[in-house]
């Protein structure tokens, strides 16, 4: 069976690095197709992959999964030895519901400090609402290394939730959000993870 992940741009698509991310860490064989975006014909183009008309897509033979946690998921089940979840049921259970809450959340964090790879950047002054969501953001990524007791991602090995969070670490580093000093370790952590790296260093062959 083929295996194509449907992205979009490396300095621009968050979704399409969270799924790039879960291939890359359970080490699947996939073609990578890229669609740029913010062009006139993009939708056009994504539709001739994805029914969503979003990226990332993940094409299967004649299966579309077009949703990068349901991408997610389906690599986790299909490579099981990935070790994508944790294998504690508890704790796995909260890494779930981290992943799919920043999936489905934190609507004032992306608008304020949207995605990108640069650094440097000043933001507009932040809203309560956004400092709320940096807030649980952080009170999420300590309770999972408080419940796994990892010392490196958030429940040990990089996994799905860490890919989840690595677009929110990229928007922290870009706008200069102060990290509290028992997560900057962790943040150092998916800096320097090698495909983290290797999706910086395709984002600077694309410029």
């Amino acid at each position: 069976m083929s295996t194509k992940l449907v992205i979009g741009d490396f300095k621009k698509s968050s979704w399409s690095l969270r799924a790039w991310l879960v291939l890359v860490a359970a080490d699947v064989a996939f073609e990578t197709l890229q669609v740029k975006l913010e062009q006139d014909d993009t939708r056009q183009q994504i539709l001739r992959y994805s029914p969503s008309g979003k990226v990332p897509a993940l094409l299967l033979d004649k299966v579309v999964i077009n949703d990068s946690l349901a991408i997610c998921e389906y690599v986790a089940d299909v490579y099981p030895a990935a070790g994508l979840w944790p294998q504690d049921p508890l704790i796995k259970a909260q890494a779930r519901c981290a992943a799919a809450e920043m999936h489905s959340g934190f609507v004032n964090l992306r608008t304020q400090l949207s995605f990108g790879l640069n650094t440097g950047d000043t933001p507009e002054p932040l809203t309560a609402e956004t400092q709320e969501e940096i807030q649980r953001i952080f009170t999420l990524w300590n309770n999972l290394r408080e419940a796994s007791g990892s010392k490196q991602f958030l429940c040990g090995d990089f996994g799905i939730v860490d890919a989840m969070f690595v677009p929110v670490v990229f928007r922290f580093r870009r706008y200069g959000v102060a990290v509290p000093t028992e997560l900057k370790t962790y943040v150092e952590e998916v800096l320097a993870y090698v495909p983290v790296q290797q999706w910086l260093k395709l984002a600077v062959a694309q410029a």
